[in-house]
């Protein structure tokens, strides 16, 4: 990973579209500090699109595509993406299985969750469960004692060892049925919304991440950014960033909005 500075000054002029991850990402200690929303609203005035891409589940996801400085969102590690027009006053949602295929796998993560907490001790269901459409979001540091790496991985097996995906977040392992991700969502997004081909255009984007479900999006973008925190997962991410940031977190993000903007 190259320092954030090291971006040639061609492909920093080029850029025209940011991706990034929410948690520990664009948050600091679980916060959205006023850093961080200001500088979304700053790229967002400079005329680059903004695009959180994240593993928040939909309840919070139709709140940020109403209310944030945003352009749309994807959401649930790539279940779905969110787009919000305020002149028509239209949430445009789009999911990579239908309603029913939704509900039909509710039925087998409901069994995991009950295998998870009796065979991971101390393990959690994520405070924002009730308000997911399509995933598992097992706890392992948000709301509960962190839980040892040991711990995060046999989540991980559990999941697997019945056919769901599963992906390691700053704070939670996050398990589905199916084989989207967050890249694969992405490029529906923008392919539907702004009639972009990302294989085209991958080098107009930058996308902003910190953890091992990002390795996706920073195995793609020739011009990944991992904030300085994404250091915790060395030797965990399937693909590395570019470049990491100076600073952690949100600061870290600000610091390449800042970079970006210069």
């Amino acid at each position: 990973m190259l320092p954030l500075r090291k971006m040639p000054t061609a492909a920093r002029a080029g850029i025209k579209i940011l991706l990034s991850d929410i948690d520990d990402t664009l948050t600091t200690d679980g916060r959205l500090t006023a850093a961080a929303y200001g500088a979304m609203e700053r790229l967002r005035d400079a005329g680059l699109l903004v695009i959180p891409v994240t593993g928040r589940p939909a309840g919070w996801c139709d709140h940020m595509a109403r209310m944030w400085p945003i352009d749309g969102i994807v959401g649930e590690n790539g279940a779905f993406y969110f787009r919000y027009d305020h002149d028509a006053h239209i949430m445009q949602r789009h999911y990579a299985k239908t309603t029913a295929e939704r509900a039909a796998d509710r039925t087998r993560l409901d069994a995991l969750k009950a295998q998870i907490l009796a065979e991971v001790p101390g393990a959690g269901i994520a405070g924002d469960q009730a308000y997911r459409e399509a995933d598992l979001a097992i706890d392992f540091c948000e709301d509960i004692p962190a839980l040892p790496g040991t711990a995060v991985d046999r989540i991980v097996a559990i999941f697997e060892a019945a056919g769901a995906t599963a992906k390691v977040s700053s704070i939670h392992v996050n398990g589905w049925f199916g084989s989207y991700d967050k890249l694969s969502m992405t490029r529906i997004l923008m392919r539907n919304c702004f009639n972009i081909d990302i294989e085209a255009e991958r080098k107009r984007i930058v996308f902003a991440g910190d953890s091992p479900n990002d390795a996706p999006m920073f195995g793609f973008f020739p011009h990944s950014v991992g904030v300085a925190n994404v250091g915790e997962f060395t030797g965990q991410l399937a693909a590395e960033p570019t470049y990491i940031t100076q600073y952690r977190s949100g600061d870290g993000f600000t610091e390449l909005a800042d970079f970006l903007l210069a």
